[in-house]
C-alpha cells in the first residue's frame, strides 16, 4: 500500500518556522517580502520606459507596499502598462494585509491561539460572541471588491471618454483601488489636480478613500446594525469624529489658502475654490491625493496638514496615522483631567485606563519616530526644516503628501524615509498585539508621587 505524499523536509522546516513567529514577526515579514518581491519585479526591463536603479524599484516597492504613496520617479510615464499593475498587485496587496492580518493569523495558527489573542481579535474586529473567520473574510473581501467596483464603474464615466475604453478603464481601475487603500498612485504627474473643479472625482475619489480609511470595525457594525444608538463606542467616534475633523478640516484650509495665488487664489469660482479645500482637507487623513501644488501651501497650512497626517485615518483600515480614535481618547481624557472628574466618559461610556494608555503609548511612539526621522534627514539632506518634517510626517503616516522633497532625497534620506514608512505600515498593529499579551506582575509595589506639569 503507498504512503500519502509526504512534503519536503525543507518545506515542512520552513512552515514549522512560520508557525511559530508571533504575530508582530510575521506581520513585518510580510511587509518585507512583499517589498522584495516588487522591487525584483520593478526591476524587470519590461516593467520601465527607461532604466530603473536598485534603489528606484525598492523605494518604489516599499512605498506601494505601504501604501504610502511617495515616490522617486513618475508613475505614469516611467513605468510600463506591465510595471502599473505591478504597482497595482503591491497596493491591493498591501492594503488588504493590514485588514486580513488578524484573521489570516487565526486561520493559519488555529490550534496554537490563546484565548487572550482570540479575545483581542475579536475586540479589534469589533465582533461579540465566537469569530466566524469564513463569514470575516465573506464580508472583508466583499466589501473591498464591491467598494473598488463600484468606484471603477463611476470613475469610468470620466475617463472612458477622455481616453478610450481600454485606457480609460484601466486609468479608472488604477485610482480606484489606489484611492481605497488609502495609497496616494496616481498616473498623472500632478496627481489630480486637471479635475480640481470636478465633483464626479471629488467625491468618487473621496468617498473610496474615507471607505477604505473609517475602518472595518466600522463597517461590519454599520452592515450589521441601523440605528445609531445601537452602534459600538468606536463606530460612533469614528462616524462623528470623521464628519467633524473633515468639516473643520475643510474651513481652516479654505480661509489660510483662500488668498494664495499659487493654490486657491488661482482658481475660479466658488465652487471650485470648495471643492478644492474639501479634497485638501480630507486627503491628509492618509489618501495621499490632491488637487492643489502642496509645495506651494501657505507654511500655516502645511503645519496644519502635517497634524492631519499625524492624526490619520481609523483602526483597522487601508490608512495610517495614530487613528483618529486615539487623537479623540487622548483629548478626552485630557478635557477629563481639567475638569478633575474621575472616569472619562463619552456616549455615555467610560473610557478605561489601559484605553488611555494604549493612547499614549501609539502617540509617544510616533512623537519619537518622527522626531528621530526629521533630525537625521536635517542631517542628510540640504532642505527647509517645514519640508523635511512634512516629509517624515507624510511618511510614518503613510500619506504619500510631498513638498517636492522625495525626488531628490540622498540614498540615506531615501533609506530613512522608507524604514518609516514600513514602521508606519505595521507599527500600530504590531503595538496593538504587544499590548494585548502583556508581560506583567501581580506584585503590587507602593505607590510613588512624581512632580507633573
Amino acid at each position: 500500500m503507498r504512503r500519502g505524499f509526504q512534503p519536503p523536509m525543507l518545506y515542512r522546516q520552513v512552515k514549522r518556522q512560520v508557525l511559530h513567529l508571533t504575530p508582530p514577526q510575521a506581520l513585518i515579514l510580510s511587509f518585507v517580502g512583499l517589498s522584495m518581491v516588487g522591487m525584483l519585479l520593478l526591476k524587470l526591463p519590461i516593467a520601465s520606459n527607461a532604466p530603473t536603479s536598485w534603489m528606484q524599484a525598492l523605494f518604489t516597492a516599499v512605498s506601494a507596499s505601504t501604501i504610502t504613496g511617495l515616490t522617486v520617479l513618475d508613475v505614469g510615464s516611467h513605468f510600463t502598462l506591465f510595471g502599473q499593475w505591478v504597482l497595482l498587485a503591491l497596493i491591493q496587496l498591501g492594503g488588504i494585509g493590514l485588514l486580513t492580518f488578524g484573521v489570516l493569523i487565526i486561520h493559519l495558527t488555529s490550534g496554537r491561539l490563546t484565548l487572550r489573542n482570540r479575545a483581542a481579535m475579536q475586540d479589534s474586529f469589533n465582533q461579540s460572541g465566537s469569530l466566524d473567520m469564513r463569514r470575516l473574510l465573506r464580508v472583508l473581501f466583499g466589501f473591498i471588491v464591491l467598494t473598488e467596483l463600484a468606484g471603477t464603474l463611476l470613475l469610468a464615466t470620466q475617463w472612458v471618454p477622455e481616453m478610450g475604453w481600454s485606457r480609460g478603464l484601466f486609468y479608472s481601475f488604477f485610482h480606484a483601488v489606489s484611492a481605497f487603500n488609502n495609497a496616494g498612485f496616481g498616473l498623472a504627474s500632478n496627481s489630480l489636480a486637471g479635475y480640481v473643479g470636478n465633483p464626479l472625482i471629488n467625491l468618487v475619489i473621496s468617498f473610496l478613500f474615507i471607505s477604505g480609511g473609517i475602518g472595518f470595525a466600522v463597517i461590519a457594525d454599520l452592515r450589521a446594525k441601523r440605528r445609531f444608538q445601537d452602534f459600538a463606542l468606536h463606530t460612533k467616534l469614528m462616524l462623528v469624529g470623521t464628519v467633524v475633523i473633515n468639516l473643520i478640516a475643510m474651513l481652516v484650509l479654505f480661509i489660510l489658502e483662500y488668498g494664495n495665488p499659487d493654490t486657491l487664489g488661482e482658481l475660479h469660482g466658488l465652487g471650485t475654490k470648495l471643492w478644492a479645500s474639501w479634497f485638501q482637507a480630507v486627503a491628509p487623513r492618509s489618501s495621499g491625493f490632491t488637487t492643489m501644488d502642496t509645495a506651494s501651501l501657505m507654511p500655516a497650512t502645511a503645519f496644519f496638514i502635517m497634524t492631519l497626517m499625524f492624526i490619520g485615518a481609523g483602526s483597522g483600515s487601508t490608512g495610517g496615522g495614530i487613528k483618529l480614535t486615539t487623537f479623540i481618547v487622548l483629548l478626552v481624557a485630557t478635557r477629563t483631567f481639567l475638569r478633575q472628574q474621575r472616569h472619562p466618559v463619552l456616549f455615555g461610556r467610560s473610557i478605561e485606563a489601559s484605553m488611555i494608555l494604549r493612547a499614549l503609548a501609539v502617540t509617544v511612539m510616533a512623537l519619537f519616530c518622527v522626531i528621530t526621522g526629521t533630525f537625521i534627514l536635517m542631517l542628510t539632506e540640504n532642505r527647509p526644516f517645514l519640508d523635511l518634517a512634512f516629509e517624515v510626517v507624510s511618511a510614518a503616516s503613510t500619506t504619500g503628501l510631498s513638498r517636492n522633497v522625495t525626488p531628490t532625497l540622498s540614498i540615506g534620506g531615501q533609506c530613512v524615509v522608507m524604514v518609516l514608512m514600513l514602521i508606519g505600515r505595521v507599527g500600530p498593529l504590531t503595538l496593538a498585539f504587544t499590548l494585548a499579551n502583556p508581560q506583567g506582575t501581580d506584585i503590587q509595589y507602593p505607590g510613588g508621587r512624581v512632580n507633573i506639569g
